[in-house]
């Protein structure tokens, strides 16, 4: 019986000369070695290395050709497993919820709070929800005090900073030192009060770091002693950052 010669294994590298589609492939394969080849020694080449050097390199691939040949019809033999189509077609899980605001810190007398953010939204809400525990609002602030609601508004007592005299005999702005004062004197010896500010942005520019920093920091204790609150707005961005972290440090609650 005359054994089919399509059964019979074929030595390595022996080439069925008429077989169109083993032709195409083989040819294919030759030609995909021969790019990888030259690009792995043309990348050595511009690395700059020496003729030797270069020499040295395609040796050692050389004597590597079988693994690299073995490596590649392994992954061709063994193909990756494709994802189901079942997993492809499965409803898409909802997106998740933007992540909110923090929350606003719990409140404590004697504490002192220091928001850090661009815009003194955070703490003006904490502000509203504290104000009716005390009996003022020292309204450290360039903007207009704000309606706090519930006859709140008679309770607030603004203390704005003003620029200093430009040397021309007028009224010297109220500084750190002053509104310290200020806040000592309507605060001694009565009911809490609550002291809300985001003028320290301010206060930088026209009384330097140093002064800016002491009355930030004289704040906390403050708010210890008396037993009142000290709410701080203050955009991190407009201080440096050792200036930051003495302030940050000084404080009870960030948020």
């Amino acid at each position: 019986m005359t054994a089919d010669p399509r059964r019979e294994p074929k030595s390595p590298g022996a080439l069925p000369y008429g077989d169109e589609t083993y032709a195409d492939g083989f040819a294919a394969g030759y030609g995909e070695g021969l790019r990888e080849g030259l690009r792995e020694v043309l990348g050595h080449v511009t690395r700059g290395h020496t003729v030797a050097e270069l020499r040295m390199l395609v040796e050692s691939r050389l004597a590597r050709i079988h693994e690299d040949v073995e490596l590649k019809r392994k992954s061709l033999t063994n193909p990756p497993q494709r994802t189901p189509w079942t997993a492809l077609l499965r409803t898409p899980r909802p997106a998740p919820r933007p992540v909110g605001e923090p929350a606003l810190p719990e409140f404590a007398f004697g504490r002192s709070y220091l928001f850090r953010e661009e815009r003194p939204d955070r703490a003006l809400a904490f502000l509203r929800r504290v104000a009716p525990e005390h009996a003022r609002v020292l309204w450290v602030s360039q903007q207009p005090p704000p309606e706090l609601g519930g006859g709140g508004a008679d309770r607030v007592v603004p203390i704005r900073p003003t620029a200093r005299a430009g040397g021309d005999g007028s009224v010297p702005g109220v500084g750190p030192g002053e509104i310290a004062g200020r806040i000592q004197t309507l605060c001694g010896g009565g009911p809490p009060v609550v002291v809300f500010s985001d003028a320290l942005e301010y206060l930088l520019s026209e009384y330097g770091p140093e002064t800016t920093v002491r009355f930030a920091m004289w704040l906390p204790p403050w708010a210890q002693e008396s037993g009142g609150t000290a709410i701080v707005s203050l955009d991190p961005g407009t201080m440096a950052e050792q200036d930051l972290r003495r302030v940050q440090k000084a404080f009870t609650s960030l948020v």
